[in-house]
């Protein structure tokens, strides 16, 4: 069996992703602590057993970037799973080789507070530095198994954006 083969026989992840904004519609994007290469996301993560995306949002946005939930107002959501699949040289390797992908329910939060209140070292730290870029340049810096994601969820986010 190919490694593709095998990558179509195991399941999603289940996964939330978060694109936080600030007030001028640009986008929180962490540099991965644990990529020697320059790789930029979103916050994402798993959703917990029995817990609602929502919540697993919330929390994953705090692990990541230290921001609380009463620094953000609820803005959007897609309204389906947006999947993807690892690619091979990372089947077996990440999630303990129990999934092929991820499937992700994406939220769209504004960012109430000061940029002194984000504090990517709290929680579990995932990104070593952060900035605020377009959706263009989030894109650009996303690693490349996970850019048609990022571009159906800046898509889907478009109106409130940069």
């Amino acid at each position: 069996m190919s490694s593709y083969e095998a990558c179509m026989t195991l399941p999603y992840r289940p996964c939330v992703g978060v694109m936080m904004i600030d007030p001028d519609g640009r986008i929180f994007a962490g540099r991965r602590i644990d990529s020697d290469a320059p790789a930029w996301q979103m916050p994402q993560g798993g959703i917990d057993k029995g817990e609602d995306p929502k919540a697993a949002a919330l929390r994953e946005l705090w692990e990541e970037t230290g921001v609380t939930a009463d620094l953000v107002e609820l803005i959007d959501r897609t309204e389906d799973w947006v999947t993807y699949d690892l690619p091979p040289e990372l089947l077996g390797k990440v999630w303990g080789g129990k999934y092929g992908g991820q499937r992700q329910k994406w939220f769209l939060f504004r960012f109430l507070g000061r940029d002194d209140q984000i504090d990517i070292t709290a929680g579990h730290p995932e990104f070593s530095e952060w900035r605020w870029i377009d959706a263009a340049s989030m894109i650009e810096a996303i690693v490349p198994f996970k850019r048609a994601v990022y571009e159906e969820v800046v898509a889907a986010f478009r109106p409130h954006l940069a």
